[in-house]
């Protein structure tokens, strides 16, 4: 999986996947998001997100950390500008007429850049988040770095950055069925395509934005699915396979996914893959 993760990554060479994005960005919201929970979570209690946090939230999706932020007290601002799809859904969820206009007082969502997000009556966040993780497309860190460019001069001096990305291969058991992206979308092989997860990954992104790294963290964020159709749907939903769709297709994408989740099927039904995500906090100079 990415977590499309959709998005902040560069888009492949080749044609444009052939995808459902309403129906995709259901799924996110229903199926994958949920799996970052333990990620959002452990960033936010180390940080101690709450009531006199101003939180940007780059690449916000369909609002799940969002939501989370905003129910610990946070002032929350998200920009999305790769999937107005998610961000319907991030308005139903976080809009104050929605639910509890406490709990979301405050809340702006915008579709765009983080510019967009920007005016005079504004005050500097505390914390930027980019919990879209990297790592796992080729490319995907220089969507991430450009983004990031735009969004430090709207944050405090000392204000926390956290990148989020997948934690090493052989700690996820997601990487065997990811692997089938790579497979399928050899002949578009290069920007967009699935890689293995590397170290340095979010150090690097952090450096070339000027920030200055004050920790890290792995979380256990394990993938579980009620049935394989869900974990399809789910994984397919991130945009990791978007390339391998565009060089076969939908049917083939599924049917080679499919197979490839049979090791990790219980005897219920279920399927469960152990996966880890890393953070790496950054402060703002």
């Amino acid at each position: 999986m990415t977590p499309t993760l959709v998005r902040q990554h560069v888009p492949h060479a080749g044609p444009a996947p052939r995808v459902d994005l309403c129906a995709r960005a259901r799924d996110w919201s229903e199926i994958q998001e949920r799996m970052l929970v333990p990620l959002y979570e452990a960033v936010y209690e180390r940080l101690e997100v709450g009531p006199g946090t101003r939180l940007l939230g780059l690449g916000c999706g369909s609002g799940l950390a969002l939501l989370m932020a905003a129910s610990r007290g946070a002032a929350v601002t998200g920009v999305e500008s790769s999937s107005p799809e998610r961000l319907t859904l991030a308005r139903r969820r976080l809009l104050p007429e929605a639910w509890d206009t406490r709990a979301r007082a405050g809340t702006r969502l915008v579709d765009g850049s983080p510019q967009d997000a920007a005016d005079a009556e504004t005050p500097a966040y505390t914390l930027v988040t980019a919990f879209e993780p990297i790592g796992c497309l080729a490319g995907d860190s220089e969507g991430l770095g450009e983004t990031l460019a735009a969004a430090v001069p709207l944050a405090e001096r000392g204000a926390a950055v956290v990148l989020a990305g997948w934690g090493p291969p052989e700690r996820c058991a997601t990487s065997s069925v990811l692997r089938v992206a790579t497979k399928l979308a050899d002949p578009l092989r290069g920007t967009g395509s699935w890689r293995p997860a590397l170290r340095d990954d979010l150090e690097e992104v952090a450096q070339r934005a000027g920030l200055r790294p004050d920790g890290s963290g792995r979380v256990a964020c394990p993938f579980g699915y009620a049935d394989v159709d869900s974990a399809v749907r789910g994984l397919l939903s991130t945009g990791l396979f978007d390339a391998a769709i565009a060089a076969t297709d939908r049917t083939q994408v599924d049917k080679e996914v499919t197979e490839a989740l049979h090791p990790h099927l219980r005897q219920d039904g279920t399927v469960w893959m152990p996966t880890v995500f890393r953070y790496l906090i950054a402060r703002v100079p």
